[in-house]
């Protein structure tokens, strides 16, 4: 018998218990659709880990001032007034370094139009979306020419659009009071959302830093600096030239602690996405055991299959069937199964991450190599665990397999 024989012999076969062929393969269904939607799962988490990171900002470097020591009493980072514009000069200067933005932080209350809300007021550079890569979605954003000149112009967070234009009608040209002081909007910044910690990043007005100093804090310091690094894998050097750069401006010796902080939002980034690989591959083990219990399934329902059709081996053998012919048979019935089972089991596997993803609001991310392999983990797990029912058929004695009753 040729290959093709054997192929229909064991379609006809399989065929003829349909009900108990579909019952064997659910166990692999189930466990390659386990395979799927969990590798999907975990993707689909480490890219939402990795877009709510990028969205804190481009290769984002952020600088805070040092602590201060009162009554014996220290106040952490963000305590001292050790940064100023003039810092965020310099290091734009540096090499590596692709923007910098001052930031100067208070929060008023914003009126127009009738309508108030209190919100968050960021002094800021024009390189601030750039950083931040935060497009706008109408107007523009103020120039160096405005920052130069203190310009009281602002750009508003939908947030603060929708709770000072609640008829829907265009912010731009409107006059806003921020602290009695009026500023004219000159654009609006497109829908963020929340963050990962749960803070509307829409509640926000922008205006220049210099504006925010002169006419709303009357400070000369800033509350940190936003660093861009050109490339992600330069971001270790720019924060080395930066914490270079800010010691020697600020006088500051080798045996002095630093009066500034530099924080890398690249290692959270790195701790997030490993965190998201492990569970990834936690969940694609506790899916493998699924596809190991429908292999034993195959197994069971085979050697069943043997012991059922023992006659017919017996009389295929004694009509001169050799033993290689019904090894072969009995494993193309088991990766016909197991095959099938992949098959179905990759369909249903890819519904459910879709449903998954709409549900949990996560990318939807299926990788075409975790599907390749859960179909071929699922064949050699067919020919695996049906190896042994195919060689016990194919060692029977035709003699006692004839009597058997």
């Amino acid at each position: 018998m040729n290959l093709l024989q054997s192929l229909k012999v064991a379609a006809r076969s399989l065929f003829r218990n349909r009900t108990r062929s579909l019952l064997t393969m659910l166990g692999i269904i189930i466990g390659v659709a386990a395979v799927i939607v969990t590798i999907s799962i975990g993707a689909g988490a480490r890219v939402s880990v990795q877009q709510s990171i990028n969205g804190l900002g481009s290769n984002l470097l952020i600088i805070v001032p040092g602590s201060v020591t009162q009554g014996g009493a220290r106040s952490g980072f963000g305590g001292a007034s050790t940064l100023t514009p003039a810092d965020g000069l310099a290091l734009a200067a540096l090499p590596h370094v692709a923007a910098v933005s001052p930031m100067v932080t208070s929060r008023a209350q914003v009126i127009s139009n009738g309508n108030n809300w209190q919100t968050m007021i960021n002094g800021v550079s024009p390189s601030y979306t750039f950083i931040r890569t935060w497009p706008l979605a109408s107007g523009t954003l103020f120039s160096d020419t405005d920052i130069a000149a203190s310009a009281k112009v602002a750009v508003l967070g939908q947030t603060v659009v929708n709770n000072l234009f609640p008829s829907g009608g265009s912010p731009l040209g409107s006059t806003v009071l921020i602290k009695n002081v009026p500023f004219t909007v000159i654009g609006v910044l497109s829908a963020r959302g929340q963050s990962a910690s749960g803070q509307d990043q829409d509640d926000i007005v922008l205006v220049p830093f210099t504006a925010a100093m002169q006419r709303l804090t009357g400070q000369t310091t800033v509350a940190q600096l936003m660093v861009s690094a050109d490339t992600p894998e330069n971001i270790a050097l720019v924060q080395t030239e930066v914490t270079t750069s800010l010691e020697q401006r600020h006088r500051i010796l080798a045996s002095q602690p630093d009066d500034f902080n530099v924080r890398n939002l690249q290692d959270i980034a790195n701790a997030a996405s490993a965190t998201a690989t492990v569970m990834e591959y936690l969940l694609a083990g506790v899916a493998g055991v699924s596809l190991l219990v429908g292999g034993i399934g195959i197994m069971n329902i085979m050697l069943v299959s043997v012991t059922e059709r023992t006659r017919e081996i017996g009389l295929r053998i004694a009509v001169g069937a050799r033993s290689m012919t019904i090894l072969v048979q009995f494993l193309i019935e088991a990766l016909m199964l197991s095959a099938a089972g992949g098959l179905i089991g990759i369909a249903f596997g890819a519904f459910a991450s879709v449903a998954v993803a709409k549900l949990s609001q996560w990318p939807l991310l299926i990788p075409p190599e975790a599907m390749i392999i859960a179909f071929g983990v699922a064949a050699v797990t067919g020919v695996f665990f049906g190896y042994y029912p195919a060689r016990k058929a194919a060692a029977m004695n035709p003699i006692e397999a004839l009597r058997f009753e």
